[in-house]
């Protein structure tokens, strides 16, 4: 180990961005076993190491560094999926320059973060080209949870609850299950192969996936309290946040994670609505997070005549990954920081034509460091525009079945839960964006994993409800 004095930090190769543009494929290619090995190689193995602080997971990463080093790949995989649901899917899109990486004592004094995200996807993919699969009892408990939705949070504490021999049954309302990881975000970041085959091995070790029924609708959630020893809510933050300027609700502004859906509805051969079509269109994208990212990217391959971004404040201030923000200058995207938009311009027709943009500066820093953005008066100026995509984040939507069953929330309307996770009505537990509001995947899986843990504990010890 601590081989970063003779080799450098290297990231897996990626196609040229002429290229990728052209399709939906994921862009990096997976390292060899010799590249992850001598990029493992150069971790120090820190005493106390920040990655594994960092991690919301608290992912056991120089454990896994070294076994990569010495090339064990059972050994690997079997400590990755400890601590970790799903690993080839937070390896391919958690922002790491912010979480492990950044944290990285090679980051910190200059040589260069250790290439942790690109080696946990390498674990997984090459265990499973052995053979490999994660572990699951061979006996299960008498006792059983029903999850609601099947995204990020539902699916990590369908994980952890089926590792404690607690027999599970899912409940999603779309087509497919993944919620956010397969509607949400693009192909080009994570192939939905990657995400059905986790589901497949949790399908393989018993767990009942119904698909296109939504609880409080198809289902009445008191047959889940009746039915079922603890439920647990995992619906996501589905409600976008608008900019509350005039024109916003014209036509051809769209809602960030309704074009992203739409998008992917169509790749799948699923109804969709067309009017999400950007070909040949100039497309301007208010935001500066993965979300916008993720529209500015999708928008180029679905052959957008042009497409620019605009932020409030500069690139180093910009919420989401840096490597994001790379990838999508890399295939073409046009950036315009200090920007903050006042009005979609609409014509006659009521079709959109531009958006009126104000000039920002930002603040001095205050007690705390921050800086407040500022508008600059009478600094005034057009971006033209056929489509405008508002990537400004998302609260939770309360579903009515909340109210009626004394499930209490928040004023923004996030679930109220304990430190444990459960929820104002007993056996009910939560986790993910309905809960904490729009955060990262690793999060929600983190909540997933807390909240399996306290069901276990509740369930296990509880003889008759």
């Amino acid at each position: 180990m601590q081989n970063f004095t003779n080799l450098e930090r290297i990231e897996p190769p990626k196609r040229a961005s002429n290229e990728r543009k052209k399709d939906f494929k994921e862009i990096y290619e997976i390292f060899k076993p010799s590249e992850a090995a001598a990029q493992a190689d150069r971790c120090v193995q820190c005493g106390d190491p920040g990655c594994h602080d960092k991690c919301p997971l608290h992912n056991y990463i120089p454990y896994w560094l070294r076994s990569v080093a010495t090339k064990n790949i059972a050994l690997s995989f079997r400590i990755s999926n400890e601590s970790n649901p799903f690993p080839e899917i937070t390896g391919r899109i958690c922002p790491q320059d912010r979480l492990c990486e950044g944290r990285c004592t090679l980051h910190e004094d200059g040589y260069g973060a250790i290439t942790i995200g690109s080696i946990e996807t390498f674990i997984s993919e090459e265990g499973f080209k052995k053979g490999l699969t994660p572990d699951f009892p061979e006996k299960f408990s008498d006792k059983r949870v029903a999850i609601v939705g099947s995204g990020p949070a539902g699916f990590s504490a369908a994980t952890y609850l089926m590792r404690a021999g607690i027999h599970v049954e899912m409940f999603e309302k779309s087509d497919r299950p993944g919620g956010l990881l397969t509607y949400g975000i693009p192909n080009f970041k994570l192939e939905k192969e990657v995400v059905f085959r986790r589901y497949k091995f949790l399908q393989d070790a018993g767990m009942k996936l119904f698909l296109n029924v939504e609880v409080g609708k198809d289902l009445d959630f008191k047959e889940l309290l009746e039915n079922y020893d603890a439920v647990f809510l995992g619906i996501g933050a589905e409600k976008s946040k608008k900019a509350h300027i005039p024109g916003e609700n014209a036509e051809n502004v769209f809602l960030a994670i309704d074009f992203l859906i739409n998008t992917q509805r169509k790749h799948f051969g699923e109804a969709f609505d067309p009017k999400y079509e950007v070909a040949g269109k100039n497309v301007v994208v208010i935001g500066g997070g993965d979300t916008a990212m993720d529209c500015i990217r999708t928008s180029l391959r679905e052959n957008a005549a042009s497409v620019k971004c605009l932020y409030r404040r500069d690139a180093h201030n910009m919420p989401g990954s840096k490597k994001e923000f790379k990838n999508a200058k890399e295939e073409g995207a046009e950036f315009t920081f200090f920007a903050s938009p006042k009005e979609i311009l609409v014509n006659e027709k009521g079709e959109v034509i531009g958006v009126e943009m104000l000039k920002t500066e930002l603040s001095q820093k205050d007690g705390s460091g921050r800086q407040r953005v500022e508008v600059v008066e009478q600094s005034e100026f057009r971006v033209d525009a056929d489509v405008v995509i508002l990537a400004l984040g998302f609260d939770p939507h309360p579903p009515q079945f909340f109210y009626e069953n004394g499930i209490e929330t928040n004023s923004w309307g996030g679930v109220i839960a304990d430190e444990k996770l459960e929820s104002s009505k007993p056996f009910v537990f939560v986790g993910g964006d309905c809960y904490r509001g729009s955060d990262l995947v690793v999060t929600a899986a983190q909540d997933g994993k807390m909240a399996a843990e306290a069901i276990v504990e509740k369930v296990l010890a509880t003889k008759v409800r």
